[in-house]
């Protein structure tokens, strides 16, 4: 089956087909080993990409810049302290703006309906790189990283996520898995599992895929025999800090720590997080709330024993969102 997605745009994975996602993730794979083998061809040249952050980024900013750069395009950082965007500015003219000068436009933020203004009104590619709803590129690193760390075929891989799978990487997850066959298990309690409707649109997906779908308040039986172990913070950019009272009580026995790993009884088991990770006191954020809670002394949603072990495959997830989102430009915009 030929694949074209030039002049799409990527809004949540939800309109993508199994076959699209995976001619990105071997697009990736392809333009991976060609930046490692200096041997990248700049099929990008002459493009630019309006890279709009409403919410701070490391990785997603990073990969973007870096990926546009490999490419032979240019990109223009833009935050709401230096434009009129959401402030003077509605999304729908931004967008108008932004269709005219560039050819590409990327919007990290809180409100997935700004993605869709975006898209609906600028007519060029837009890529979302999270909203409160979904984080599509971060799947697309994901589904790479856990192909290349496996011997098995994709449909074949089984992982666990663990902790609040209320937002965006609990929704995304669970419908990578669906959308790829995979075997997906979230562990969360009840009050913190993907939202209903998200459910139902991954079970409708996973019976055309063959997919296999768990949710359960049982963190072991969520990780018994998974190949790899996802998790993240436990409090999302933008809640108020008494989010982090509530959360720690409710989430602490979703730690991933030495003895849910064990729990996979996979000795083969690796560990992956989207970044940033609280596993020790070297930030800010740990070192106040382990101040405050010191059953927390050994990390939060992961301990650092975990998080600094072989086990660990955090890095090479983190540096494959440069490789996924190039291919992701590659892809739409040649």
């Amino acid at each position: 089956m030929a694949v074209n997605l030039r002049g799409r745009s990527l809004r949540s994975l939800v309109e993508e087909s199994p076959a699209e996602i995976r001619y990105l993730l071997d697009l990736a794979y392809d333009l991976k080993r060609a930046k490692y083998a200096h041997q990248e061809r700049q099929l990008l040249a002459g493009k630019s990409v309006a890279l709009v952050f409403e919410k701070t980024s490391t990785r997603t900013r990073s990969a973007f810049e870096v990926a546009a750069a490999d490419q032979g395009a240019s990109t223009t950082f833009l935050e709401p302290s230096s434009t009129q965007i959401g402030h003077k500015e509605s999304i729908k003219d931004t967008a108008r703006v932004l269709g005219r000068m560039y050819d590409a436009i990327q919007y990290r933020g809180a409100e997935q309906v700004k993605v869709d203004q975006l898209i609906e009104h600028s007519g060029v590619p837009v890529y979302n790189g999270l909203t409160d709803d979904w984080h599509p590129t971060q799947m697309l690193a994901d589904a790479l990283t856990m192909t290349e760390h496996s011997h098995k075929q994709r449909h074949e891989i089984s992982y666990a996520y663990l902790g609040d799978a209320r937002g965006n990487m609990g929704h995304s997850l669970l419908l990578l898995g669906a959308k790829l066959g995979m075997d997906v298990r979230i562990g969360a309690p009840q009050e913190r599992q993907p939202a209903a409707h998200v459910v139902r649109l991954c079970e409708q997906v996973a019976a055309e895929t063959g997919a296999r779908l768990t949710i359960t308040e049982d963190p072991v039986e969520a990780v018994r025999g998974v190949d790899f172990v996802h998790t993240d913070v436990w409090v999302s950019m933008g809640e108020p800090v008494q989010a982090w009272e509530d959360r720690i009580d409710l989430l602490l026995p979703y730690q991933v720590n030495a003895q849910l790993m064990a729990a996979t009884d996979n000795p083969e088991a690796r560990f992956m997080h989207c970044l940033p990770a609280f596993h020790d006191m070297h930030t800010e954020v740990g070192q106040e709330l382990m101040a405050r809670h010191p059953e927390l002394a050994e990390g939060l949603e992961v301990t650092d024993e975990v998080f600094e072990s072989p086990a660990s495959i955090v890095f090479d997830q983190a540096e494959n969102r440069l490789h996924t989102i190039k291919a992701l430009m590659v892809a739409t915009l040649v």
